[in-house]
């Protein structure tokens, strides 16, 4: 099982120094990754509920600094050698699959390979009127997009050919060392869960773990001819670091520790020296 530290570039780590020091500690206590999250605007006093939390809020407040999250992992990766940086997640509908798939290639391969991406469809209804967006085809265009990313990341002479992008030989250079970058499914839904089955190299089901979840995950990559083991499951840390061997039976292959103190969150990292805490902490448990 993998550890990772989440929430990397929010509340006291939107400040590069704290950053660079929180990410140097988790590299030297063998954290394997740290994840990002995104909202490029949050519209004030937005009608749309957070699904993730009881009150339909994202947070205290409207106006917490969010840094660009491949802005901020690329600043990290130039401080760091090992740590993977992936983001956790990017609103991709949000996004123009061609740039991104540049800025995030560009990223792994100045990075060594250590890019992540995790992508979801959003919630914010208001966020995507303010980038002009279209909201109501989010899902339809995350699926394209996915597919558009990983032709112009693996062919030799990109070509694509679909409802919203249309291409022929458009070379994007540099691509991704290994011909890809592995795209992570974020969401708490069954239509996250059949996403990450049909087209994810791993689902991340949000704040709660639930194995409902991971089976339609599974089910999904089964009846697409796809082998379920190869979608990575990516999970919060429990509560109680004793459940670790629980997640290790639903096939967890990656648990997810935040590192700011969000409403719900519980136990958090928010100095190195509490990275290396979870290290020991980890390490008890070294069974599950």
């Amino acid at each position: 099982m993998k550890f990772g530290l989440r929430y990397c570039n929010v509340g006291r780590f939107v400040d590069p120094a704290n950053a660079v020091e929180l990410l140097q500690a988790a590299e030297e206590a063998g954290f394997e990754s740290a994840w990002t999250v995104e909202h490029t605007v949050v519209p004030l006093g937005y009608a749309s509920r957070y699904p993730y939390s009881p009150t339909g809020r994202m947070g205290p407040r409207d106006d917490m600094p969010i840094p660009d999250p491949l802005i901020w992992m690329a600043y990290m990766a130039a401080a760091t050698s090992r740590i993977r940086l992936a983001t956790g997640i990017l609103i991709l509908p949000q996004h123009n699959p061609v740039i991104t798939a540049k800025q995030v290639a560009s990223l792994d391969s100045m990075s060594g390979g250590r890019a992540i991406l995790g992508i979801g469809v959003g919630w914010l209804k208001e966020e995507f009127d303010t980038i002009g967006a279209p909201f109501a085809e989010r899902g339809a265009r995350t699926d394209e997009y996915i597919a558009v990313m990983r032709a112009l990341w693996s062919m030799e002479k990109p070509s694509f050919h679909g409802e919203f992008f249309e291409f022929e030989n458009a070379y994007c250079l540099p691509q991704p060392p290994a011909g890809r970058v592995p795209i992570v499914v974020g969401g708490h839904s069954k239509a996250a869960a059949r996403r990450a089955g049909r087209l994810g190299d791993g689902f991340f089901p949000a704040r709660e773990t639930r194995a409902d979840l991971i089976a339609v995950a599974r089910e999904t990559a089964e009846a697409h001819g796809r082998d379920p083991d190869e979608v990575e499951i990516t999970a919060s840390v429990p509560a109680d670091l004793g459940e670790l061997d629980q997640l290790a039976d639903l096939g967890v292959a990656r648990v997810l520790i935040p590192v700011s103190p969000f409403p719900g969150m519980g136990a958090t990292v928010g100095t190195p020296e509490e990275a290396l805490a979870w290290k020991s902490r980890i390490e008890r448990h070294a069974d599950a």
